[in-house]
This record gives C-alpha cells, sequence and structure tokens, in this order.
C-alpha cells in the first residue's frame, strides 16, 4: 500500500514544449537558412540548369531548342575532347604524382625537424598569391629569349629551352608550376594530420628497435590514411578543374597540347558560343571527378583508421 502511495506521489517526467521545440527548430532553420539559400541559387539550380542545357542546342543568340542526347553522341566521336581528356590526365598524374610525395616529405620534415610557426607560414606563401600572378610570373621567368631561367641555363651552357612553348615540356611546366603553388597548402594539411598521431606510438616503437624508416611506413603511413584520403580527393579535383594557369600562359597551345578539358569547355562556350555542347563537357566532368572521388573512397579506404 505504501509502494502504492509513493508511486502516485511522485513527480511525473516533465514532457518536452511542443511550442519549444517548434521555437528550437524555428531558430535552427534560420541560422541554416543562408547557407541553404547560397546552395540552392549557387550549386543546386545552376547544376540543374546546366544538365538541361546539355541536352539543347544553345548559342546565346536564340532560345534553347531540345535535341535529347545529340550534344553526348557528338562528344563522343569528337577527336578534340579525346584529346583534352588525355592533356588533362596527364597533367593530373604529374602534378599529384609530384605534389603528393615532396608534400608528404615536407610534412614529415616540418613535424620532426622544427615547432616554427615562422618556418611553417612562410611554406604556405605561395598558396597565398594569386594563381593567374603565380603562372605569369613563371611564364615570365621561363621566357625563351629573356626569361631569368633560360639565362641561368645558357651559363651552364644547357639552354635555352621553350618550357611553354614545346609540346613535349608545356604541360610538365605546368604542372610543375602548380606544384610549386599548392605544395605548402597541401603538406599544412599533412602535417595537421601528423599531429593527431600520439608520440607514444613512436616511443614504443623506438624501444622496440624500429627505425625511422620503419615507424614511417608502420605507423605513420597507416594511421594517416583517412588524412591522406581526404588530401587526395582535394588534389584530384582541383588538378582536373586546371583552366586558370592554362588560360594566362599557352592558351591551349602549342597545337592542342595544352588544350585541358576546362579550357576547351571555356572555349566552345564563350569563344564559339555554343553553350548546349559546353554543357555537355561540364556534366560529363562532374561525372568523372564524382566516380573519381567515389573510388578513391573506397579503394583507400577513407573511413577506416587505425588510430583508435
Amino acid at each position: 500500500m505504501a509502494a502504492t502511495e509513493a508511486i502516485k506521489t511522485a513527480p511525473r517526467p516533465r514532457r518536452t514544449s511542443l511550442r519549444g521545440g517548434r521555437r528550437e527548430t524555428g531558430v535552427a532553420l534560420m541560422f541554416l537558412a543562408p547557407a541553404l539559400l547560397g546552395f540552392v541559387v549557387f550549386f543546386l539550380w545552376p547544376t540543374i540548369r546546366g544538365f538541361y542545357l546539355s541536352l539543347t542546342d544553345y548559342s546565346l543568340l536564340q532560345p534553347p531548342v531540345f535535341i535529347g542526347m545529340k550534344n553526348y553522341q557528338e562528344l563522343v566521336k569528337d577527336p578534340q575532347f579525346w584529346n583534352a581528356l588525355k592533356v588533362t590526365l596527364e597533367y593530373v598524374v604529374l602534378n599529384i604524382g609530384f605534389q603528393t610525395v615532396l608534400a608528404l616529405g615536407l610534412a614529415v620534415l616540418l613535424h620532426r625537424l622544427t615547432a616554427s610557426t615562422l618556418l611553417r607560414g612562410i611554406v604556405l606563401l605561395p598558396y597565398l598569391i594569386a594563381n593567374v600572378i603565380v603562372a605569369l610570373l613563371w611564364y615570365w621567368m621561363a621566357d625563351y629569349n629573356l626569361g631569368v631561367i633560360n639565362q641561368m641555363l645558357g651559363w651552364l651552357h644547357l639552354g635555352p629551352f621553350a618550357f611553354f612553348g614545346d609540346s613535349a615540356t608545356s604541360i610538365p611546366t605546368i604542372a610543375f608550376v602548380n606544384v610549386w603553388r599548392h605544395l605548402g597548402y597541401t603538406s599544412l594539411l599533412i602535417f595537421a594530420g601528423l599531429q593527431t598521431i600520439p608520440k607514444d606510438v613512436y616511443e614504443a616503437a623506438a624501444m622496440d628497435g624500429a627505425t625511422e624508416w620503419k615507424a614511417f611506413w608502420r605507423i605513420t603511413m597507416p594511421l594517416m590514411r583517412p588524412v591522406m584520403v581526404l588530401v587526395l580527393m582535394l588534389t584530384v579535383i582541383g588538378s582536373w578543374q586546371i583552366f586558370d594557369t592554362v588560360a594566362v600562359t599557352t592558351k591551349g597551345g602549342p597545337v592542342n597540347a595544352t588544350r585541358v578539358i576546362q579550357y576547351y569547355i571555356f572555349d566552345r562556350a564563350f569563344t564559339r558560343y555554343d553553350f548546349g555542347y559546353a554543357s555537355a563537357l561540364s556534366v560529363i566532368l562532374f561525372l568523372i571527378l564524382a566516380g573519381v572521388a567515389f573510388a578513391q573512397f573506397r579503394l583507400l579506404r577513407g573511413d577506416d583508421s587505425d588510430l583508435n
């Protein structure tokens, strides 16, 4: 009987106020509204509009005319598209290969040898310069006749070389310019990941007799997998979208040797005013980037970390 009375007189748990819940939801939507508006206006709607235009014949001089999949059928038979795809792939391989290896080495040196914030800031300086300025600077320094690089090579009896003007060296030169600019940023991303690895892991490995080289491959690289996957996804997607360096230096030449896919899209849209075909090219590029990002994430196990 006493137990029954105690149950009856026990205070009931308060129910969450429905009005309070609605008020919190309203406040949350208010804060999310600017971001959602920006996403819809600048990402979602242009994506939908671009896909629609890829199914039309549109040249700004007349309203879009729906033609179905004809742009995609033409794209498959377009040798310039396949050349642009090949040139872009060549650039991506060179840029990502050198940038990743050099950035990883630089990040390890920063992590193990110095704690200077000033030095880290100096490493990041090239990334803070606009890409167009960097491209023009290297373009002038590598000029065949007046460039300081060829003058220095001339002193060594090794030059001159048409770095941007030769079809064999133009893409490697553009890749080098962008590696130089992005190296500091990429290395600091990797450096941030290195700081998450506990020091006692390395101390335990040293006590077991592991060398620096073995510790790097057996400890650093496995624990850095999620960070490296993120870095590779960002750098690969960025490399596929190379445009400004080409636009201010070679303009797709010589003889289409640097006509990357982004520059080809620009050429079809704003030089030939074929916006429907350019939109189809953009859709293909979007699908390529989505596929590459998904493949990287799954094959490299980006969601799996040994740091538990």
